[in-house]
C-alpha cells in the first residue's frame, strides 16, 4: 500500500526534477516564437554547467556560479544566432554542432583540468521554506519546501507568459516568428529581435544547466545533462509553445524521473506502485480528455474512448491498491529510461496536430 508520505515525496521530487526541463522549453519558447530553431538547448545547458561549476568553484559563491552559468548560456546561443541569422547557416545544423561542440569541450576541459587536479564543488544552494505556507498540509511539503530555482522556475513560466502573450514585445516577437515579411512592413526589426529572443533564451538555459551544479549535485560530470536539452524541445512541443503548456508536459517527464529515482529505493514494491501510478495517471488523463472533448463538442467515438481510458485507469489502481503482487525488483537501468520512453511516445504519437511557427527556421532577408 502506498502511503501519503510516498506521494508526497514523490510528488516533491517531480517538480525538482522538472525545473531543468521547463527552463530548456522556456529557452526553445523565446527562440522558436521568433523563428529561430534551437537544437542547441542541450549543448548550452552543459557549457552553461561546466562554467557554473568553475567559476563558482573560483569565486566561492554559488550565486556567482549560477551567473556565470547564465552569462555562458547567453553567449552559446549568440553563437547560434550569427550563425542562423548573419552566416544563414541551416539551423538544425548549427543546433548540432553547438551540442557536439559542448561535449567535446567540456569532456577535454573536464579530464584535463578538473579530474586531474580533484577540483571539489562547494555544495548546494539550501532549500527555501516559506514560512506559513510550508505547513500547509500535503501543499507545503509538495510546493513550499525547495531550493530558490525551483521557485524562479515558477516565476519564469508566468513572466514568459505574460511577456509573450500580453506584451508589445511578446506580439512582436510572435509576428516575427510568423510572418516577418509583414512584422518588418510595419517597422518591426526583424532580425533583432530575433537575436534578442534567442539570447534570452540562451540565459534562461544557463540557469538551466547551472541548476544541475549549484542545486542538484554540487559538481561538474562529464555530459551530467543526459538528455535533458532534448526532452525540453519534447516538452515545447508538447505544450504547443506555450509556457504553461511547457510545465504540465515537463511536471509528467519530471514524475516519470522522479518515479525511477524513488523505486530504486526498494522500498516499495515496483509492480505495485507501477500498476498503482499508471491507473492513477490513465484516470486523471482520460478524465480531462473526457471533459475536454464535452467542451469542445467533439464526437461521440472520441468521448467514449477517453471514457474507457478512464475507466480502465481506475481498475487498474483499484487492483495496484488491493491486491498482493510477489516482491518484484526492477534494474535501476530500466528505471532510469523511463522519461525517455516517454520521450518517445510523446513524439511519435501524442504530438500530432502541433504546429510550429509559421516562419520557424526560415532565414529573413530585407529587400
Amino acid at each position: 500500500m502506498m502511503d501519503e508520505k510516498f506521494f508526497i515525496g514523490l510528488l516533491a521530487l517531480a517538480f525538482v526534477k522538472a525545473t531543468p526541463i521547463t527552463l530548456g522549453a522556456l529557452t526553445g519558447i523565446y527562440s522558436e516564437r521568433s523563428g529561430i530553431i534551437n537544437i542547441g538547448i542541450e549543448g548550452t545547458m552543459l557549457v552553461a554547467a561546466f562554467t557554473s561549476f568553475i567559476v563558482s568553484v573560483v569565486s566561492q559563491n554559488l550565486w556567482v556560479g549560477l551567473l556565470g552559468g547564465m552569462l555562458a548560456g547567453g553567449l552559446v546561443s549568440l553563437l547560434l544566432a550569427v550563425l542562423s541569422i548573419r552566416y544563414k547557416v541551416n539551423q538544425i545544423i548549427a543546433g548540432m554542432v553547438i551540442n557536439l561542440l559542448a561535449i567535446g569541450v567540456t569532456n577535454y576541459a573536464t579530464r584535463v583540468y578538473i579530474d586531474t587536479s580533484g577540483i571539489a564543488g562547494i555544495g548546494v544552494l539550501p532549500k527555501w521554506r516559506i514560512p506559513l505556507l510550508m505547513d500547509i498540509p500535503i501543499l507545503g511539503p509538495i510546493l513550499f519546501q525547495h531550493q530558490p530555482l525551483v521557485y524562479f522556475m515558477f516565476g519564469l513560466v508566468v513572466l514568459t507568459h505574460y511577456v509573450m502573450f500580453y506584451t508589445p514585445w511578446g506580439l512582436r516577437t510572435r509576428a516575427v516568428g510568423e510572418h516577418p515579411r509583414a512584422a518588418d512592413t510595419v517597422g518591426i526589426p526583424v532580425n533583432p529581435m530575433r537575436y534578442a529572443s534567442t539570447v534570452i533564451g540562451g540565459l534562461i538555459a544557463g540557469m538551466a544547466g547551472s541548476f544541475l551544479v549549484v542545486e542538484a549535485v554540487g559538481s561538474f560530470q562529464k555530459m551530467m545533462t543526459t538528455g535533458r536539452g532534448f526532452i525540453a524541445l519534447a516538452v515545447m512541443i508538447f505544450g504547443r509553445w506555450n509556457p504553461f503548456g511547457a510545465l504540465v508536459a515537463a511536471l509528467l517527464f519530471g514524475f516519470a524521473e522522479a518515479l525511477g529515482v524513488r523505486l530504486q529505493l526498494g522500498d516499495i514494491n515496483n509492480i505495485q506502485a507501477l500498476v498503482y501510478l499508471t491507473g492513477l495517471g490513465m484516470l486523471l488523463g482520460g478524465t480531462i480528455q473526457m471533459i475536454t472533448d464535452f467542451v469542445k463538442k467533439k464526437e461521440t467515438r472520441s468521448k467514449i474512448i477517453a471514457g474507457m481510458v478512464a475507466i480502465t485507469g481506475l481498475i487498474a489502481a483499484i487492483l495496484g491498491q488491493t491486491l498482493t503482487f510477489p516482491p518484484t525488483v526492477i534494474p535501476f537501468q530500466f528505471l532510469g529510461i523511463l522519461p525517455y520512453v516517454l520521450t518517445i511516445l510523446v513524439l511519435t504519437g501524442m504530438v500530432r496536430g502541433a504546429a510550429a511557427p509559421a516562419a520557424e527556421g526560415v532565414v529573413y532577408e530585407k529587400q
